[in-house]
């Protein structure tokens, strides 16, 4: 068997894509424990081995993500921890062969409940250290220490291999958007101790491919250590009680050649990831060598400084009707913020200001989107509408439970919310808080018709309120969907619920838009559907976009439109396909609902200045 650090220096790997994944894929329900079925069904294990080492993965994981003693306690099968780790690199083992790699997989103990008692440090070696040796034993070529957020655990656990083991050991973490674990470690942070701690390969995984990349670019700018990249197939989207992931093989391959120009010696999968992805990723790696590094100053590693945005003025005075008179009446814009990551909210506050000062009707404030924790929406909400803001409220079923959405709404009633957009919200697994859990008591339908007997002053459960709330009800729609008129019956059923207005994704496709608006006018009458608009920054956001943002589909010309300028005039032609969109929607929408990339406020202006302009010329 060569040896596996310098295969590593020879040429580029191609590790294998999630065995999670295809486990349920196979049938094995949520619930008892995947570990297990090295022992219970050792055949589906040693099948998807096979199946990823005939799509041309050079290394492959075991089936061993959670099989140590604290993780397996929950199923009592805490006295198996050695068998379960020997047979899984056994089967990974026989799999393999004696041409590709085997590494042990060992993940985090950060998923233990709160309820069991928090092991020290020392119980932490012990622990790592047990499943290290057993995957030893069963004849691993290295061992793969992934998807950890705590560094100082990551610490340890690399510790307990150096102590048990003598074989190779990959560090990976999961960063999330802004290059970050969950619990705060940044990727010069986590580089800068696992080089000094020993591990002989580090990297990322378990995030989408573009933050993947984005971490190894910076990454390979300030070390010439051995670097690993595990990314998942883009976000998950939550349908009909499943995780769908919609990244396609061969953008995800794409993205892995940019990573290996980064520097990444070994690149693979990770959640959603399939054979098929694998398969487009070593056709596209075939033949690879490491990439020699390009190394930078420290200073330029900084991102650039967020613009501050001055505002001069008082802030527009409210509007006396409720939005749901205006949106029938007027054509309006409204723009999206989010509320800020921390305690300062002057930023936001100052942003909302200007966009009403220039002619904004409405902004609507996040609920934790992308499940990334931020201030309460309700308090941000409360303090546009103290200064004459407009503001629509998103509300998510998934942080709260029905007692608590109740709660909200309440809350958001007696504190001056006067619209609300409901929302089934991006799964709590995407975000930047790896305890976090999904709640979905309700769908965005009931949700819609919870505010709705809100409104006619009654709980969930039909019991009177004190009053009544006059909450505007708006709901999200999708007018992305490869047949339409699914969407439209799924609207229909929201507005029986109750719903009000509707705003829309970001609809790329300026050939669709005269059919949707057709459609929905044939289906719903005059009910009112603001078109989306986010405009495109980069060539590298578009592919974003396109391939990695669930419930958005982008025309492949377009993406080839932004490539096709230079990358300092990509920006602009953002813009300018920003601007040709809402034209080309202004005969049908009757209002527009603009998304700031970044949340870019001057951007959101423009765009805004350019719909009010083209409005007035057409006499609308």
């Amino acid at each position: 068997m060569p040896d596996f650090l310098k295969a590593l220096e020879d040429r580029v790997l191609v590790g294998d894509g999630a065995m999670g994944t295809q486990i349920y894929a196979k049938g094995v329900p949520i619930g008892p424990s995947w570990d297990e079925i090295n022992l219970t069904m050792p055949h589906l294990v040693r099948t998807i081995h096979r199946e990823y080492v005939e799509a041309g993965a050079e290394l492959i994981e075991t089936n061993t993500f959670t099989a140590n003693r604290l993780r397996l306690s929950r199923y009592k099968l805490d006295g198996k921890v050695r068998e379960i780790n020997v047979a899984a690199a056994r089967l990974a083992r026989e799999a393999a062969g004696d041409e590709v790699f085997v590494a042990g997989s060992v993940g985090p103990l950060t998923g233990i409940k709160h309820e069991e008692a928090a092991p020290t440090d020392a119980q932490k070696l012990d622990v790592f250290g047990e499943q290290a040796a057993a995957l030893a034993e069963g004849g691993c070529d290295a061992l793969i220490l992934e998807t950890f957020t705590d560094l100082g655990e990551l610490k340890i656990a690399l510790k307990a291999a150096r102590d048990r083991t003598r074989l190779p050991v990959i560090c990976q973490m999961a960063f999330v958007e802004n290059l970050k674990t969950p619990l705060g470690v940044s990727a010069e942070q986590a580089l800068a101790e696992l080089e000094r701690a020993g591990a002989d390969v580090i990297g990322a995984n378990c995030t989408v491919p573009h933050w993947t990349a984005k971490v190894l670019e910076r990454m390979g700018t300030m070390t010439r250590a051995r670097l690993s990249a595990f990314p998942n197939a883009g976000m998950p989207e939550f349908v009909d009680g499943r995780y769908i992931y919609l990244t396609t093989p061969e953008y995800l391959a794409a993205q892995a050649k940019r990573m290996v120009n980064a520097g990444a010696n070994l690149v693979g999968g990770c959640c959603g990831t399939g054979p098929a992805h694998i398969r487009a990723i070593a056709e596209k790696l075939k033949g690879s060598r490491p990439m020699p590094r390009r190394f930078l100053r420290a200073a330029a590693l900084e991102p650039p400084a967020a613009p501050v945005v001055e505002v001069r003025g008082p802030a527009s005075a409210p509007p006396k009707r409720p939005l749901r008179e205006r949106v029938a009446a007027e054509r309006l814009v409204v723009v999206e913020l989010d509320p800020p990551r921390g305690l300062d909210y002057r930023k936001i506050l100052r942003g909302a200001r200007k966009l009403c000062d220039a002619g904004v009707d409405a902004v609507t404030i996040g609920d934790n989107p992308l499940a990334v924790m931020r201030m309460g929406h309700v308090g941000m909400a409360h303090l546009m509408e103290r200064e004459g803001i407009p503001t629509i409220m998103h509300l998510s079923c998934r942080d709260r439970n029905l007692i608590a959405l109740q709660s909200t709404l309440l809350e958001a009633a007696v504190l001056g919310v006067s619209s609300i957009l409901a929302v089934t919200g991006d799964p709590a697994k995407v975000g930047d808080q790896p305890m976090a859990t999904s709640v979905y008591d309700l769908n965005s339908f009931e949700l819609v018709r919870l505010i709705r007997n809100m409104n006619e002053g009654k709980d969930y459960a039909g019991n009177p309120i004190e009053g009544r709330t006059s909450f505007s009800i708006g709901c999200a729609f999708n007018p992305n969907r490869r047949d339409v008129d699914i969407e439209i019956r799924r609207l229909k059923k929201k507005i029986d619920s109750g719903a009000q207005f509707a705003l829309s994704q970001p609809l790329y496709d300026g050939g669709k838009i005269p059919q949707v608006y057709r459609r929905l006018r044939e289906t719903v009458g005059d009910f009112p559907v603001f078109f989306g608009v986010l405009p495109m920054v980069s060539a590298r956001n578009a592919e974003f976009l396109a391939h990695e943002v669930p419930g958005i589909a982008m025309p492949a010309a377009l993406v080839e439109r932004m490539k096709s300028v230079p990358e300092e005039a990509q920006r602009d032609e953002g813009m300018k396909i920003a601007f040709e969109l809402a034209d080309a929607a202004a005969e049908f929408a009757p209002g527009f609902y603009i998304i700031p990339p970044f949340g870019n406020i001057r951007q959101a202006i423009e765009l805004a200045g350019h719909i009010r302009s083209q409005a007035r010329k057409a006499g609308r």
